[in-house]
C-alpha cells in the first residue's frame, strides 16, 4: 500500500528558494520565559497552582516544628541543587525519547527499508517540483470590466484569496504559532515530542489517532498528501516536511500554511475567512477578531462559529492567553481582546453582476490560456479520425485551463463595457417584452441575442445571449453558441464585397429578373435592369444569386473561412448560400466580426474580450492584441460601406437609422420568418442582432427590419449619446 499524493501544479517558472542556507527570519523566535509564565500563573491561578501553594505552605509548617540540620542550610543552595536536578531529569527524558524514536525507526528500517526509501524519493521529488504557485491553487478567479470594476468571481471548490507574507498581519502569524506550533521557529519541520505521541498511539491502537504535527507537517498534508490515516502517509509527511524546510524559509512556510488552512464554511485562508465572517480584509481586523479566526482551523467542525460559537470563543481565549504568555501581547491587550464581543457578518450574495457576458468571458479566457500553452486551433480536417483526435485533445486542455481559471486566482481583465452591456440587454428585453410564452425548460420561447465590437480596438464591448428573466440564470449564450441561418445579412460578406473586388461598382448594371431555377424576391416584385447599389438597398435575391454564381461559391465562402466562420461544410458550396442558406449557419458573434472587418478597411480581427490575465502576484499570464488580417481589399471594403450607408438612408434599413451619426447596415430574414437579423456599424461600434426561437419556427411579423432593427436602433442611439459624429468613408 502506498501513500496517496497529489502532484503539485507548477507554473513552469524557475524554482527558487527564498531562504539562503543556514539563515532564519530575524526576530521570530518565541520570547516566552519561565518568569513570564510564573507571572501569568500568579495572575490567573488554576487548580494545579492552588494545590502547589497548599503543599508548600504545609511543608513550611512542618519545618518550623521540626527544624533539622538540612533545614538550617542556606535556602539558596537548596534551590540551586533542585534546579540542577530538574535540568538533569529533563535531559534524561529527552535522551529517553530519542532512544525510543531511534529504536522505533530501526525496527521500521529493517522491516520496511525499501518502502521507506521509495517514500523518501517520492517526497523529495514532490517538493523539488514545487514552487510558490504550488501553494496558490484553489483561489477564485476575478473578472473585471474595461474600467477595472469587478464583474464576477469564478469560484471552484474553494473560496480562497491568497495573501503574500507582507500582507499578513503579524498578529495572525503570532496567533497561529502560539496555538498550533509553539516550537515552529526551533524545529526543522518535525517536532520529536509530537512524533512520539503519534508513535505511541500507533503502537497502542494500530492506527494514528493523535496529533503532534507541526505547521510544516500540516502544510505537507494539506498540499501534497491525502488525509488517509496510515503509517506510509505519516512517514512521507515527515520526509516532505524536512524537504520543505530545506527549500523554503520559515516565513514562506507560514505564509503557505495561513493561506491554505480551512476555516469552515468553504473558506480557505485567512483572507477568505475574514471577508466571509466579518466582511472585512484581514488587515482591518482587531486582535480579538484575528484570534477568533485562528481558533477555527484546528477543528473546523467543532469550532465552526455559526454552529458552535461558544467553542470558538473558548479557543479564542486560549489563543490570547498563549500570546500573552509568549510575550506577543501585553496584559492590557489581552484583557481588552478577551472581553470583546464578536459579531459575525450576515453572509449575503457577493456584490457582483451576473450577465450574459460571463460565459463568453470564461470561454475567451480559456482559449487564451490554451493558446499560451501552444494549442493550435483548427476547423478543417482530412478525416473523421483526425477531427475526433483534435476534439479529444481540445476538450482535455480546455477542461484543464478552465479549472485553472477557477483555482489559480487569476485576475481576468476584459474589454466588456458594463454600461453598454446593460443597455444592450435592456434593448433586447424591451423589444421582445410582449412575448411571454415559456419554452420547455422555463425560459422565454422567443429569444434574442446581440454583440457589440469596439471598432477602435477590435475587442468585444458587449455580448448578450438571452432575454433576462427573473429566477432564470443565464445558461445558453446564443450570441456565440447558437448557429443560425443569417439570411440576406450574409450577402455583403460573400457576394457583394467579393463582386466589388472583381471590378463591379455601385453603379454597375445588374438584372433583377425571375428565372426558372432561381429564387424569388421577398416581396415578389422584380425591377429589371438596376444598379448594384439599388439591388443591395432593396435586398434583391435574384441579383445576389446571379453574382454568386459568377464569382462561384468556392470563392465567396473562402472569405468566411478567412474570418473563422467555424461551421462551413461541404454542403454549403451551392448557390443557396448567397441568400444565407448555410447548413449549420453562423453565430451573431461571427456575423458581427465580419461586418467589423468592413468598417476596418477589410482587415479582420478575431473577436475576443480578454485584454490580459495575471496571476495573484500580478505577473502576466496572457496579453492580447488583436492581429489584423487583410481579408477584403481596402477599396472594396470602403465601397461596400458606402453602399450599406444607402441601405440606411434609402433602403430596407431606414427604420434602424440613428440620428446625427453615419451608419451602415443590412437586414436579414430567413424563409418562413424563422430568423431575423440586423447587422451594422458606425465609426464607433459594430453591432449584430438576432431574434428567433431556439427550435426554428415561423414567427409572423419577424423580419430583419422589424424587431432586430428596433433593437439595433434603440441600443445604438444610447451607445452614441455624447459622442462626436464620425463620418463613414
Amino acid at each position: 500500500m502506498s501513500a496517496q499524493t497529489r502532484k503539485p501544479q507548477n507554473s513552469g517558472g524557475r524554482k527558487t528558494s527564498s531562504r539562503s542556507p543556514g539563515t532564519r527570519p530575524a526576530g521570530t523566535r518565541p520570547t516566552g520565559s519561565k518568569s513570564s509564565g510564573s507571572k501569568a500563573s500568579a495572575q490567573r491561578p488554576n487548580a494545579s497552582s492552588t494545590h502547589k501553594t497548599s503543599q508548600q505552605s504545609k511543608g513550611a509548617a512542618v519545618a518550623v516544628r521540626k527544624p533539622s540540620a538540612s533545614a538550617k542550610a542556606p535556602s539558596n543552595g537548596k534551590r540551586k541543587k533542585r534546579k540542577k536536578k530538574g535540568s538533569a531529569g529533563f535531559y534524561f527524558i529527552q535522551f529517553l525519547i530519542l532512544t525510543v524514536l531511534l529504536g522505533t525507526f530501526a525496527i521500521f528500517a529493517i522491516s520496511y527499508g525499501p518502502k521507506i526509501y521509495s517514500l523518501y524519493k517520492e517526497a523529495k521529488e514532490l517538493v523539488a517540483d514545487s514552487d510558490r504557485s504550488t501553494f496558490m491553487t484553489g483561489q477564485s478567479g476575478m473578472i473585471y470590466d474595461k474600467n477595472g470594476s469587478l464583474i464576477t468571481i469564478l469560484k471552484g471548490d474553494k473560496d480562497m484569496y491568497y495573501l503574500p507574507s507582507d500582507q499578513i498581519p503579524q498578529e495572525v502569524k503570532d496567533a497561529i504559532v502560539s496555538i498550533e506550533d509553539k516550537r515552529f521557529y526551533k524545529h526543522h519541520g518535525v517536532d520529536p515530542i509530537g512524533i512520539l505521541r503519534s508513535a505511541v498511539s500507533l503502537v497502542k491502537k494500530d492506527e494514528i489517532t493523535q496529533g503532534g504535527s507541526t505547521i510544516t507537517q500540516q502544510l505537507a498534508r494539506n498540499v501534497f498528501l491525502t488525509h488517509k490515516v496510515s503509517w506510509e502517509r505519516k512517514v512521507q509527511e515527515i520526509f516532505i516536511s524536512f524537504q520543505l524546510e530545506r527549500l523554503y524559509s520559515k516565513d514562506d512556510i507560514l505564509e503557505f500554511y495561513i493561506n491554505n488552512i480551512y476555516f469552515s464554511d468553504g473558506y480557505y485562508g485567512i483572507q477568505a475567512a475574514s471577508r466571509g465572517y466579518f466582511d472585512q480584509d484581514v488587515s482591518e481586523l482587531d486582535l480579538s477578531q484575528i484570534a477568533f479566526l485562528c481558533a477555527i482551523p484546528n477543528n473546523p467542525t467543532l469550532y465552526d462559529p455559526k454552529d458552535h460559537m461558544e467553542n470558538t470563543l473558548g479557543r479564542r481565549d486560549r489563543i490570547l492567553e498563549n500570546m500573552k504568555e509568549d510575550g506577543k501581547i501585553s496584559d492590557g491587550q489581552y484583557q481588552q481582546a478577551i472581553s470583546e464581543e464578536i459579531t459575525l457578518h450576515e453572509k449575503t450574495a457577493v456584490a457582483t453582476t451576473s450577465t450574459s457576458a460571463d460565459s463568453y468571458i470564461t470561454y475567451c479566457a480559456v482559449r487564451a490560456l490554451m493558446e499560451t500553452d501552444g494549442f493550435e486551433f483548427q476547423s478543417e480536417f482530412d478525416s473523421e479520425e483526425a477531427q475526433q483526435a483534435y476534439q479529444d485533445s481540445y476538450n482535455t486542455l480546455y477542461d484543464q485551463c478552465r479549472q485553472d481559471l477557477y483555482t489559480k486566482g487569476y485576475q481576468i481583465h476584459t474589454s466588456i463595457d458594463m454600461s453598454l452591456q446593460q443597455e444592450l440587454q435592456s434593448a433586447i428585453d424591451a423589444s421582445l417584452s410582449e412575448y411571454t410564452t415559456l419554452g420547455t425548460e422555463g425560459a422565454y420561447a422567443l429569444q434574442g441575442a446581440g454583440v457589440t465590437i469596439d471598432n477602435s480596438t477590435g475587442y468585444v464591448a458587449a455580448i448578450v445571449g438571452a432575454r433576462s428573466q427573473e429566477d432564470m440564470p443565464f445558461s445558453l449564450n446564443r450570441a456565440y453558441q447558437s448557429y443560425r441561418q443569417p439570411g440576406s445579412s450574409i450577402k455583403p460578406l460573400i457576394v457583394y464585397t467579393p463582386a466589388l473586388e472583381k471590378g463591379y461598382t455601385p453603379d454597375s448594371t445588374v438584372v433583377d429578373r425571375k428565372t426558372e431555377d432561381g429564387p424569388d424576391n421577398s416581396n415578389g416584385k422584380y425591377s429589371g435592369s438596376i444598379t448594384l447599389r439599388y439591388a443591395v438597398e432593396q435586398s434583391k435575391n435574384t441579383v445576389a444569386w446571379n453574382l454568386f454564381q459568377e464569382i462561384t461559391p468556392k470563392v465567396g465562402l473562402s472569405y468566411l473561412k478567412e474570418m473563422n466562420f467555424s461551421k462551413i461544410t461541404d454542403d454549403d458550396y451551392n448557390l443557396a448560400a448567397a441568400l444565407g442558406g448555410l447548413t449549420k449557419g453562423a453565430t451573431p458573434l461571427e456575423m458581427t466580426s465580419g461586418y467589423a472587418a468592413l468598417e476596418n478597411g477589410g482587415r479582420y480581427r478575431a473577436p475576443t474580450c480578454i485584454i490580459r490575465i495575471t496571476d495573484p502576484a500580478g505577473n502576466s499570464i496572457v496579453e492580447t492584441s488583436p492581429e489584423e488580417k487583410q481579408v477584403y481589399t481596402e477599396e472594396a471594403a470602403r465601397t461596400m460601406t458606402d453602399i450599406l450607408k444607402s441601405v440606411m438612408t434609402k433602403g430596407l434599413g431606414k427604420s434602424a437609422r440613428i440620428s446625427a451619426m453615419d451608419s451602415a447596415g443590412k437586414t436579414g430574414t430567413t424563409n418562413d420568418n424563422k430568423d431575423g437579423w440586423f447587422v451594422g456599424y458606425t465609426g464607433y461600434y459594430t453591432t449584430g442582432i438576432w431574434v428567433g426561437y431556439d427550435m426554428p419556427r415561423k414567427l409572423p411579423g419577424l423580419y430583419g427590419s422589424s424587431y432586430p432593427s428596433e433593437i439595433w436602433k434603440q441600443f445604438m442611439e444610447t451607445a452614441h449619446e455624447g459622442l462626436d459624429p464620425i463620418s463613414l468613408p
